[in-house]
């Protein structure tokens, strides 16, 4: 088995994709298993930048969210293809069934559907607020788990409205789930998470892409004709559901939700608990207190003795 700098025993190839490949691998020092996604070279014999490729790593890093597949670390390595310095990330391994894989038996009940997208809508709500863009949400990027959702592929996040890393002519992402900017060579926005999220949604509640198309070159040509299907009717979804899957594939990315608001729409429709970050109030003009109302504040916890309580000896 190869060894990366001596650390990452890889044990089992458990995905590819078109710019990388995905390993079960063992961490030697912190004796835990992780996956490990090593960068495929490019067509001409070269990988991206390292510098750019490390660049999304240490943003996705920065990610820590219960749905979420964190990044541990990231690193070059000659071992996994000799003569080469090959670029590789280490992530969280998520254990579990693909939603790719659970909708090969058909659509979801509503309710899973709704409730898997709000966690995914709660991760990239954390992103967002991070300032990161995922880029390619779709069903093979999100993990069923005993504990819940985990999105993955971070690795290949960008922070927000950064300039496109591939050449003129290509984007990253996966044609079915890009937004309709990003066919006109737009920069990748939280807007475009959301875009993802609405056919992710529509995916799950229906067996089917909100276009019909046969294949990559028949779904590239319709998305330019023709704006998607609506949502059929669903017995028991509820309107607000459907009204925000409607809002989420809007060709004009203003018009289409944020992750806060999705996350918890879709929570609240199935009575559901997600993990959205925190909103902070800004900050307003502080009220006069007196010295000993702010030194009260930051004293050290000590045992205090308290005046003496109610006299419950009876008299005695």
């Amino acid at each position: 088995m190869r060894t990366l700098d001596g650390r990452y025993r890889l044990e089992r190839r458990i995905g590819v994709g078109g710019m990388s490949e995905v390993w079960r691998a063992h961490d030697r020092v912190l004796d835990r298993p992780v996956a490990v996604k090593l960068i495929s070279p490019g067509a001409d014999g070269q990988h991206g930048p390292v510098e750019r490729i490390q660049a999304e790593a240490r943003s996705a890093a920065r990610l820590v969210h219960p749905n979420v597949a964190s990044v541990h670390d990231f690193g070059t390595s000659s071992s996994a293809l000799p003569g080469r310095q090959v670029p590789y990330i280490v992530m969280e391994l998520a254990e579990g069934e693909t939603l790719a894989a659970h909708l090969r038996a058909g659509p979801l009940d509503w309710r899973i559907s709704v409730r898997v997208c709000a966690e995914v809508g709660a991760a990239l709500a954390a992103a967002h607020a991070n300032g990161i863009v995922h880029r390619d949400v779709k069903p093979a990027n999100v993990m069923l788990t005993p504990s819940g959702v985990k999105v993955l592929d971070f690795g290949i996040a960008s922070p927000a409205g950064a300039p496109d890393p591939m050449p003129e002519g290509m984007i990253v992402g996966t044609p079915a789930y890009l937004a309709p900017e990003q066919f006109d060579g737009a920069s990748p926005t939280p807007a475009a998470d959301m875009y993802a999220l609405g056919v992710l949604l529509y995916y799950c509640l229906t067996g089917r892409l909100p276009y019909p198309a046969d294949s990559t070159i028949e779904l590239l040509g319709v998305r330019r004709r023709r704006p998607p299907d609506p949502l059929p009717e669903i017995a028991g979804l509820p309107p607000e559901v459907a009204e925000l899957c409607h809002s989420c594939l809007a060709e004009d990315p203003a018009r289409r939700p944020t992750s806060l608001v999705a996350a918890l729409l879709l929570a609240e429709a199935v009575d559901a608990r997600v993990y959205v970050p925190m909103l902070v109030p800004t900050a307003r003009r502080p009220a006069p207190t007196s010295p000993w109302t702010e030194q009260a504040a930051m004293e050290a916890t000590e045992a205090v003795r308290v005046a003496d309580g109610p006299d419950r000896s009876g008299g005695r």
